[in-house]
């Protein structure tokens, strides 16, 4: 009997494995599959995938359900590891397990009024924390602690970690948010705590939830920073992250790691081509090491050419996912003075057509319009460019 072909592979992105996982849990029924007119719940493929059945996977490469080309899921397992995954029913196990509980969503750390209001609640309370990308800002970990705290401070209390992301239109994740709590809850009642007098902001956080936040959310100038340097060859943004990092380490605040981009080509890409999809690739992998830095609270400074704005964007959302803050830097020196430098004579073997695909000259740079600071090393000391930096730095406050 011959082997049934497995469907090509593709990893979502962490908002588009959020939505698989309550399509899969049934908590966006009747909706069924990706992309249904009208729906926020969509699913963007490379276009060599687009029309053609799909495995989806996680990101350490277990299938997890089958997507039909007219967006149908068929599940194949759902996630099985990660921080208080135990908490993570479907709408199903919730009615099941806590029938006649009173369903309260949760997307911040509650404070004092809140859980006093809770505590007069009769009978059980359930905490549906909306754990999704983007909804919260502490981090799936940070609000399922914060939420376990409080319920700790009630007599009766459990908490139900829901996946539910935002997906950039407030009215849009509002009635999604109403759909998924009301399949949670099913006939039970809900009960919402935005409307509560004294909001996170201005009622007071017990001292352990307090602490909990702070850990999940440090203040600007102690969360880790990635330090990005983009722009052409020639530019200067090498030279110039190397002048900024070197005055950092001799303050000595933080550890700081370089990912610069020929150093990043000679070992952690090694083997790659200088194709746009090889260039993209990359950039990704810088991305991740700086994210992974900066999750731990560490300063990465990089400076690739990163000629792609759609690359720099996940590179940035990588960074936000892992809790750092991003400072993007355009070395924006133009076109004719990077070739005028040429110092590895680059530009010359491009004008001769000997370096495809090369950046300003075979292929586009996109000049980024979210910069945190934009400056043109033309004529200017290294040392001037530097303490502009630094200081734009310091005005964010994104290192103290």
């Amino acid at each position: 009997m011959a082997a049934v072909p497995t469907p090509p592979q593709h990893h979502p992105l962490p908002r588009e494995l959020d939505d698989l996982e309550l399509l899969t849990s049934g908590a966006l029924l009747p909706t069924t599959r990706f992309n249904e007119p009208g729906s926020p719940i969509t699913l963007t493929l490379p276009p060599e995938l687009v029309g053609v059945e799909v495995e989806l996977v996680d990101p350490e490469g277990l299938p997890l359900a089958r997507v039909a080309a007219d967006g149908e899921v068929t599940a194949l397992t759902h996630a099985q590891f990660g921080p208080f995954r135990r908490l993570y029913l479907t709408p199903a196990q919730a009615r099941e397990q806590h029938a006649g509980s009173t369903f309260v969503p949760v997307t911040d750390a509650l404070d004092e009024h809140q859980i006093a209001r809770l505590a007069a609640v009769e009978g059980r309370v359930v905490l549906v924390a909306l754990v999704g990308h983007g909804t919260s800002t502490l981090s799936p970990v940070g609000l399922l602690r914060a939420s376990l705290a409080a319920a700790a401070r009630l007599a009766d209390a459990v908490v139900v970690a829901v996946p539910l992301a935002s997906h950039g239109d407030p009215d849009q994740d509002h009635e999604l948010g109403v759909q998924v709590v009301t399949a949670y809850a099913g006939d039970d009642p809900v009960l919402g705590l935005t409307e509560e007098a004294g909001g996170a902001d201005e009622a007071p956080l017990s001292d352990e939830i307090a602490a909990i936040v702070d850990f999940d959310r440090p203040p600007p100038g102690e969360q880790g920073v990635v330090l990005f340097f983009t722009g052409l060859s020639g530019s200067g943004k090498s030279t110039l992250a190397q002048a900024v990092m070197d005055r950092l380490l001799e303050e000595g605040a933080r550890t700081i790691t370089s990912l610069d981009g020929d150093v990043v080509r000679r070992n952690l890409s090694a083997g790659l081509t200088f194709s746009r999809e090889d260039r993209e690739t990359n950039i990704r992998r810088i991305g991740w090491v700086a994210a992974e830095i900066s999750r731990h609270g560490g300063l990465a400074v990089c400076s690739p050419i990163a000629p792609f704005d759609a690359t720099r964007q996940q590179v940035r959302r990588m960074v936000a996912d892992a809790g750092g803050a991003f400072f993007l830097v355009h070395v924006a020196t133009p076109l004719e003075e990077c070739e005028r430098r040429d110092r590895k004579g680059l530009y010359a073997k491009a004008r001769r057509g000997e370096i495809p695909e090369f950046t300003g000259i075979s292929s586009p740079y996109e000049a980024p319009a979210d910069a945190a600071l934009v400056i043109d090393t033309t004529g200017r000391s290294i040392e001037d460019c530097r303490d502009e930096v630094l200081s734009e730095i310091r005005r964010s406050r994104v290192i103290q």
